[in-house]
Formats: structure tokens, sequence, C-alpha cells
């Protein structure tokens, strides 16, 4: 369903039992919805699952501009607000993960627990993003999606499941690519290393010993500057929860629910 959080428009996925338990589930840069398709089973069974494409993604409405950390934070508290969900637990890949900071940084009231999974406060350095936002527009996706592929996943995954990655590269392909640059810039420009040290919801880092795209240095960093944050180290490159789908599960789960 589309939900209008007065600034935009955001593709809505809700699964599991009424009465469970709400967790909200935000994308990773360059996916949709469907990236969770590995955990939706499980979680799907013990919470309420909320999953949006994030803002420039998948069915959302893309963005005229440039976003910011800023706007992405706000679209997900207003997206609550539609739903009229108070408080909820975030679980959040990537770019996802980058929200789940905010949120935990900004409207700390609106969340219980969050898990911030390949992700990191700043991510430079900037002629990197201006250099992959200027090809997108350029030439497109198809651009740049064998290459991000090669950091999302390792190679011996790619070679031991082929079906997986053609997966992600179909998901990675059906997005706009004017909105996929647009977020590209809320990466580029974001700096929550400052924030960190006042974040007092329960948190787990999940990092990737293989993930080129945020490196292992800036989970360990969040993990020691969120108050009492645990950090878990799984072997996979940028999208764990592929890579690494059952332990992966296993941990959110088990945070969540101990």
């Amino acid at each position: 369903m589309m939900v209008n959080t007065g600034e935009t428009e955001l593709n809505v996925r809700i699964d599991g039992p009424e009465s469970a338990p709400p967790l909200l589930l935000v994308n990773s840069l360059g996916t949709t919805t469907d990236m969770w398709e590995p955990q939706l089973p499980a979680l799907g069974s013990k919470f309420r699952v909320i999953r949006y494409d994030a803002r420039g993604h998948g069915g959302s409405k893309p963005p005229a501009g440039p976003v910011t950390i800023d706007d992405l934070g706000r679209d997900a508290v207003a997206l609550l607000d539609r739903l009229g969900l108070t408080r909820v637990h975030v679980c959040g890949v990537s770019l996802g993960g980058m929200t789940a900071q905010w949120l935990a940084a900004h409207a700390p009231d609106r969340v219980d627990r969050i898990v911030i999974a390949n992700s990191a406060p700043q991510v430079p350095p900037a002629e990197v993003w201006n250099n992959r936002i200027a090809t997108v527009r350029e030439k497109g996706l198809e651009a740049v999606v064998d290459n991000l592929l090669a950091r999302w996943l390792t190679d011996d995954f790619r070679a031991a499941q082929p079906a997986a990655a053609a997966r992600l590269r179909e998901i990675f392909l059906a997005n706009d690519p004017q909105g996929y640059a647009a977020c590209c810039a809320a990466v580029r420009d974001l700096d929550l290393r400052g924030e960190l040290a006042s974040i007092r919801t329960p948190t787990l880092v999940i990092g990737g010993s293989e993930d080129l795209a945020t490196p292992l240095a800036g989970s360990e960093l969040m993990a020691a500057t969120i108050p009492g944050a645990r950090l878990v180290v799984l072997k996979a490159a940028h999208l764990s929860n592929w890579e690494c789908a059952g332990e992966f599960t296993d941990h959110v789960l088990s945070f969540l629910t101990e």
C-alpha cells in the first residue's frame, strides 16, 4: 500500500500477527522491501513486520532533489504516525542502519530496540559518491550494478549461490536511477559520529568481516561509542542478511525477544 507522509509517498508492506510487537525494517541503499525475503518467515512469526521502500527506492515516490538523512529519518517517524504506532523495534541494513541511528538519536521515544547492520555513522570519501551519482545520472543503474554486487556479496557466495546474486541484481535494477542517486547524496553527506554517545536505545550492531562498502571499523566504532551496544561480526560482505541469512536472523530474533 502507499502511505502519504506529508512530504512524500512510501510503498509499505505489513506482515505478521496484528497483536505482535511491531518491527520496522529499513532497506539498504539500492534495495527494496524485497531485501528482507530471507528474514520474513521467521520475523513475521514473532512480530508485526512493517517494511517500506525508503524514499527514492522501489515503489516509493522518487524525490525531486537530493535527500538527507534527516529526510529519511522524518519519513520513518511520519510513517509510524500514519500507521498509529507509538513505539517499534527497528532493524536496518546499510542506509537503513543509518536511519536507525538517526531515529535513536532524534526520536528515542519512538524506538524500543535497534539493530544496525552493515552500516556506519560516516562513509567517506565524498568524491566516490559524487562519481557514482554522476555515473548513474548519465548512464543508469546498469553502469554500476556489477561493481556493487561484488561489494554486496563475497566472490565465494556469488559462485555458490548464483540465483541469490541474480535476485539482488534484479532488486537493484528495479529502482529509479534518479531516486538512487538522490539517496547516494544522503550517504555522502552523512556524519552521525557526534550523536552516537547520546543514544540510550538498546542496540545490536552487526558487522561483516568482508564488508568493503561499510568496513568493520565503522561497526566497531558504533559498538564502542553507543552505551551498552553489542557487536556481532559475521563472515560476510555488505549484505550479511543474505550471505549469512540464518545467523543474521537468529541474532536479530535473540536480541529483540530477550
